[in-house]
């Protein structure tokens, strides 16, 4: 039995490269019981419902035909392809191999197209320059979620199918050695559940005269990435203070050191003057993105610091959001990557935050 596929009325194979009617004939759909679907035909009812009506690799019985009529399909087509053409579900896969890289698993193809999944809780890195590269190939074609996603295990972060319903293997061969040269198009880097250790100032909140909210607003969302926070230490405008506290949290083994409060332009603030005296040197200070200017980066040995500004404790989504993934994936932050964010580092301070499913940070 020859495999077959569906086609409308139409001759649609004169835009395709090469002669597909040199491996097509067509049939009447009357004819065709007996032979096997070569790729899913879509079932859809407007407003309702898209999907396969029928699979790839079915035997077409005599009960199908008034279905088939029902979805248009009055006539087949028998396929016989070539040693040097791929199907595209065949060429869906080796496309999602060769551009995935550790993490990554992808789906078996449905209406030609095989979908990339994380298996593990991390950053989605892309290589957009790659990704660009195997876009302008004839008849390839791979969506993926922005680089530096948060993504979940079970996510699907991207997808991948060829434009007609086959293509010729070199195309394939050709996107295959690019992948070798450049590595993976799409990885994933695993987020380590760290320990941390908050340093929170201003005399005011010492004093007790305001109520200290890093419980609330920073807490949460350290603890939706998986990690603990071994201590907080509270401290008054006080450089030397300020310094102490956070030796003794990088002496506690703490992996990851916040500091909240005292980053404004205001002579009082002396939050970057203790990060400085506590021997920590500094990587950035000042972003172009909005909430989160006055944001502070500086590392101590290995232990990273990152220095909060006060608009983390007012706006529910802030440079932090977009940063914190990244550090607990591992991923160098450099000046430059800063910089580069003032394009899409504005907040739209939406009534209702929809973050991550908004333009802020990408």
């Amino acid at each position: 039995m020859r495999a077959h596929l569906d086609c409308p009325e139409s001759d649609p194979f004169e835009t395709e490269k090469g002669s597909m009617a040199d491996y097509i004939k067509k049939i009447s759909v009357h004819d065709a019981v007996g032979t096997v679907l070569a790729h899913d035909i879509t079932r859809i009812v407007p407003g309702q419902v898209k999907g396969v009506g029928f699979k790839k690799g079915h035997i077409i019985l005599e009960r199908d035909i008034p279905e088939l009529l029902k979805l248009g399909k009055r006539h087949l087509y028998v396929l016989d392809l070539p040693p040097d053409r791929l199907h595209e579900d065949d060429a869906a896969l080796r496309i999602a191999k060769a551009i995935c890289g550790e993490f990554l698993r992808w789906t078996a193809p449905k209406e030609g197209k095989s979908s990339m999944i994380s298996s593990v809780d991390g950053l989605l890195k892309i290589d957009v320059g790659a990704l660009l590269a195997a876009n302008r190939m004839d008849d390839i074609i791979v969506a993926t979620l922005k680089t530096n996603t948060a993504c979940k295990e079970g996510q699907i972060v991207g997808g991948t199918r060829i434009i007609p319903l086959t293509i010729y293997t070199h195309q394939i061969e050709t996107l295959e050695r690019m992948a070798l040269q450049t590595g993976p198009i799409i990885r994933v880097r695993p987020f380590r559940r760290l320990k941390v250790g908050g340093v929170v100032t201003g005399s005011e909140i010492k004093d007790g005269l305001i109520k200290d909210e890093f419980e609330n607003s920073i807490s949460p969302k350290l603890e939706a990435y998986g990690c603990q926070l071994m201590k907080k230490i509270v401290v008054s405008d006080d450089p030397d203070a300020i310094a102490a506290a956070i030796q003794e949290l990088r002496d506690l083994g703490c992996d990851l050191i916040l500091t909240t409060g005292g980053l404004s332009v205001d002579p009082d603030d002396v939050t970057r003057q203790g990060v400085g005296r506590a021997g920590a040197e500094k990587i950035f200070y000042g972003s172009p993105v909005l909430p989160g200017a006055m944001f502070l980066y500086a590392r101590l040995g290995k232990t990273p610091i990152m220095g909060l500004p006060a608009c983390v404790y007012f706006h529910p989504t802030t440079l932090f959001d977009l940063l914190l993934p990244r550090l607990l994936a591992d991923d160098p932050i450099t000046p430059n990557d800063i910089a580069a964010m003032g394009h899409g580092g504005l907040c739209m301070q939406c009534e209702t935050c929809r973050f991550p499913v908004c333009p802020f940070g990408k």
